[in-house]
């Protein structure tokens, strides 16, 4: 495998050469940085990371290949990774592809060849920014110039991408590794609606399997006809899904998340879910600097007092002021933002932490069976 050149232009002004191993062409994005050791495939493949480029902490990339069983959706959504060092020849049993095949296929750039530590630190201290990248254009200026042309990250509605275009029913339940398949779904206790902003499939393994049956609907779907379903007891409650993008510019979403809080159905959220339910309560979110992405942060549950590694991937947070209608369930731990709330009257909770892990640790697992006790109480 010959790498190509590939030339990177950050907004900060930074010109960097480096070496191409995915998709050729020109992307534009948001430059973030990932912490997790393991997981690219899920990465690679979560809808929640449509509109960025993936900087990858971990400095070698591509050592177990890819499968059709490790992907979080059907396609690959994110503009490109950036690593240290690729890995063209994986060494797994479970491999059926290496990573630049499936980056291909999905039009992904790969970058490699490229000091991902001075990357990190530059994010670090300046916070998550926009960025170019290509093949094909090698003069900064040019690049400059394509990139202050380009919209923000802030301005795109991605989850007219990534959602479902029709309904589906969601079947299978956890990946049991010692049998190296996912189970069978159980027999439902409820049944519930997931309202598809990007949704990741190891969520409607984890709802599954803690005894939903699980509906996946676009992001389209109408406000009254979930009502109607709720009331008429077709359906026992929602879950508002994570994905891409600024919570903020979604605002028929956050019309149609408004009527369902009235209705009074219980609803559940994660990542962008959870911050679009506070913003349909009326408290905005903000961005954080570079954002949390990764699957070593810990989280306390304050409830319990136990603290739980937990798998993140989000920019935009909700605000300390949400405690005027909500009691904070969960904190992060490096730097004291929410991570979990159950508002006081409404049924409904809500996390920013991704309790499915996929990658990650599944110490917080717990709240999808939550979610169906709230709904048995009811």
């Amino acid at each position: 495998m010959t790498l190509q050149p590939i030339y990177i232009y950050l907004e900060n002004g930074t010109f960097l050469e480096a070496k191409s191993f995915g998709a050729e062409g020109t992307r534009v994005g948001e430059i973030v940085f990932n912490t997790s050791m393991t997981g690219y495939q899920e990465i690679v493949t979560d809808p929640s990371y449509a509109g960025q480029f993936v900087t990858f902490t971990m400095p070698e990339i591509g050592n177990v290949g890819c499968n059709a069983e490790d992907m979080e959706s059907k396609a690959a959504w994110c503009k490109g990774i950036i690593v240290r060092q690729y890995q063209e020849e994986p060494s797994n049993f479970r491999s059926e592809e290496p990573l630049h095949e499936l980056l291909n296929r999905f039009g992904i750039l790969g970058i490699c060849d490229i000091d991902t530590r001075f990357l990190t630190k530059m994010l670090r201290e300046e916070g998550a920014m926009m960025m170019i990248a290509s093949t094909e254009v090698c003069e900064k200026e040019e690049l400059a110039r394509m990139l202050s042309d380009a919209p923000h990250i802030s301005e795109v509605n991605y989850i007219e991408a990534v959602s479902t275009k029709e309904p589906y029913l969601h079947k299978t339940g956890q990946y049991d590794a010692s049998r190296y398949r996912y189970n069978e779904a159980p027999e439902p206790k409820a049944k519930i609606v997931a309202l598809d902003f990007g949704v990741k499939r190891n969520i409607l393994n984890e709802l599954t399997q803690a005894g939903m049956a699980v509906e996946v609907v676009p992001n389209t779907v109408d406000a009254d006809e979930l009502i109607a379903r709720y009331e008429s007891g077709d359906i026992d409650g929602l879950f508002l899904s994570n994905g891409p993008g600024d919570p903020l510019i979604l605002k028929e979403e956050q019309v149609k998340i408004r009527k369902l809080i009235e209705a009074k159905v219980p609803m559940f959220g994660i990542c962008l879910g959870h911050q679009l339910l506070s913003i349909a309560h009326g408290y905005d979110t903000f961005k954080l600097k570079f954002g949390h992405h990764g699957g070593n942060h810990p989280v306390k549950n304050v409830e319990t007092g136990v603290v739980e590694i937990t798998a993140q991937n989000h920019n935009y947070n909700v605000p300390d002021s949400i405690t005027e209608i909500a009691d904070v369930t969960h904190t992060n731990l490096f730097d004291g933002t929410i991570e979990g709330v159950r508002y006081k009257e409404s049924p409904i909770i809500s996390v920013q932490h991704h309790p499915e892990a996929s990658p990650g640790p599944h110490e917080s697992r717990y709240v999808f069976g939550e979610f169906l006790q709230m709904i048995e109480r009811r």
